[in-house]
């Protein structure tokens, strides 16, 4: 079981600590608020992760393959949802408002993980190639596997935190803080229109 875990981290870990969209998003909300004010956001992102993933490994998946309307709705709502964060971070830049804005929280961070679509496709790629792997696949294994891949994901998204944090850190005088969240906007801009056309284009 020991060597199959540490396979599975292995996997795991080009998709979870490379700048993907998640990553980008935890790093700009790290820049814009600091590490302390993305805690219960990141929580609640990573507590939704568990959830999904063990709905996913329980089959879940399946309910996907027969609803692809739902499954396309929930693409765009994921969109949409990370536009309006672009948006509050570009208002912020225009108003002036630096590390004093409210987070999210814990439900916007599980909002957005159920808003990511990818996020079901990778979970059932995961489960496709180690489920079987494992000595005894079963619930069990289903949990253990959703558990490590909820607290990996979330060790590599409070590192990028840390990251936006750091680089906040660099600029403290309300101009540069102005800059900032415009450019972390159009960052959030960029990866909402990269999820739309990733999303059309199968990949």
């Amino acid at each position: 079981m020991l060597q199959t875990t540490i396979a599975l981290i292995l996997f795991l870990a080009p998709l979870a600590y490379s700048p993907g969209p998640g990553n980008m998003v935890f790093a700009a909300m790290g820049a814009r608020l600091g590490l302390r004010a993305t805690m219960r956001a990141n929580l609640g992102y990573h507590a939704a992760t568990w959830i999904v993933t063990l709905a996913v490994g329980l089959g879940f998946s399946a309910l996907i393959d027969m609803a692809p309307t739902a499954f396309s709705a929930l693409r765009l709502a994921g969109v949409a949802y990370v536009a309006w964060l672009a948006w509050t971070f570009l208002q912020a830049g225009l108003s002036g408002h630096g590390r004093d804005a409210v987070g999210i929280g814990a439900i916007g961070g599980a909002l957005l993980l159920v808003f990511n679509p990818k996020a079901y496709v990778i979970i059932a790629l995961m489960f496709s190639q180690f489920l079987a792997a494992f000595p005894m696949p079963g619930v069990s294994t289903v949990i253990w596997i959703a558990t490590v891949f909820a607290l990996n994901n979330f060790i590599a998204f409070l590192l990028w935190t840390v990251v936006g944090d750091q680089i906040l850190a660099r600029f403290r005088s309300p101009a540069h803080a102005r800059w900032l969240n415009s450019v972390f906007a159009v960052i959030l801009g960029a990866v909402a229109v990269w999820m739309f056309f990733a999303g059309q284009i199968g990949v």
